[in-house]
C-alpha cells in the first residue's frame, strides 16, 4: 500500500493498480492487484494459521456490528469509519482469553468494560470540546434506562459552533453489546454467535431543536427499553450509554434540518 501525493486527485483502477479514498482522510490510497487465490488460502498448508485467525475475526466483526447497533442516532455523528478500530479493539480482547486455543477463544467485552470508556467518535472536534459543560450519566441496568443530564449554559459561550449554524440538538442512546462466545454446537460458519440476539439492539432519544446563541436551561434526556429486553438480560450483556449534539439549519418550507458532519458523540458510560 503506498500514498498518493502531489497534484493527482482521483479513485479507480489502472492497469493492475487500485486507487481509492477512506473516510476521515483526504488522501488517495494506492494497492497493487493480486495475492494468492481464495481457493489456495482456504486448503493451502502454508495458510493454517491464517484460516485460524479468519476463524477469530468473524467475532470481531460481529463486536463492531453489536458496538456500531448499540450507539444508536448517536453513530452516525462519527466523522471516520470507526468500524476498523472496533474490529482491531475485539482481536485485543479476543487475546485476554488465555483459557482457549487460537481460533476458539472467546470475545468478553463484559470482563473488560473500560476499554470503551470515553470512546470519542470524532476526530476532527471531539464531545468535550464541541461542548464545553460536563453532563452527568445515570445508568440503571434493571430497568435498561440511561438519564444524561445537561446543566444550565450559554450556548452561545459554551458550544463550539464551526460552521455558526444556528441550531442544534442533543442526542442520547443506550444499547446493549453481547460477549461472543464460541461454540462447536453451531454450524461451522456460525461458531461465534452472541449470547443473545439483542445484540446491537439501542434506543434514543433526541431534544427539540435549540437556539446556538441563547441560555439553555438545565434538561435531563432518558432513553429506556422496553420491559421485553429484561428476560434476555445477563452478566454477559453490556450496557453502552453515548451521547451526541448535532447542528442544524433551516431548510426546505422554513424547517429546521441536520447538517450532515455537523456533530459529535461519544460513548459517555459502559455498564
Amino acid at each position: 500500500m503506498a500514498i498518493v501525493k502531489g497534484p493527482f486527485q482521483f479513485s479507480g483502477g489502472i492497469s493492475g493498480v487500485s486507487f481509492y479514498t477512506i473516510a476521515g482522510s483526504d488522501r488517495v490510497i494506492m494497492r497493487t492487484k493480486g495475492g494468492p487465490k481464495a481457493r489456495r488460502i482456504k486448503v493451502g498448508k502454508e495458510f493454517a494459521k491464517l484460516r485460524t485467525h479468519q476463524k477469530e475475526w468473524a467475532a470481531c466483526v460481529k463486536f463492531s456490528f453489536g458496538v456500531r447497533g448499540a450507539l444508536g442516532q448517536t453513530y452516525r455523528l462519527a466523522d471516520y469509519n470507526v468500524s476498523p478500530v472496533w474490529n482491531g479493539m475485539g482481536k485485543n480482547l479476543m487475546k485476554l482469553d488465555t483459557e482457549h486455543i487460537v481460533g476458539e477463544r472467546d470475545l468478553k467485552l463484559s470482563a473488560y468494560k473500560h476499554v470503551l470508556d470515553n470512546f470519542s467518535l470524532n476526530r476532527n472536534y471531539a464531545f468535550n470540546a464541541v461542548l464545553r459543560v460536563n453532563p452527568t450519566v445515570d445508568v440503571n441496568r434493571d430497568k435498561l434506562s440511561v438519564s444524561v443530564t445537561f446543566p444550565r449554559f450559554n450556548s452561545g459561550v459554551d458550544i463550539l459552533n464551526i460552521q455558526r449554524l444556528p441550531y442544534f440538538r442533543l442526542i442520547v442512546s443506550i444499547g446493549l453489546v453481547c460477549d461472543i462466545l464460541y461454540s462447536t454446537e453451531n454450524d461451522v460458519r456460525e461458531r461465534y454467535m452472541p449470547v443473545s440476539m439483542i445484540n446491537g439492539c439501542s434506543k434514543s432519544t433526541i431534544s427539540d431543536w435549540q437556539s446556538a446563541n441563547d441560555l439553555i436551561n438545565e434538561q435531563t434526556l432518558t432513553a429506556q427499553f422496553k420491559d421485553d429486553f429484561l428476560p434476555d438480560m445477563s452478566d454477559q450483556i453490556t450496557v453502552l450509554a453515548s451521547v451526541g449534539i448535532e447542528f442544524g439549519n433551516v431548510g426546505f418550507a422554513g424547517q429546521i434540518t441536520e447538517v450532515k458532519r455537523a456533530g459529535c458523540a461519544k460513548i459517555l458510560a459502559v455498564r
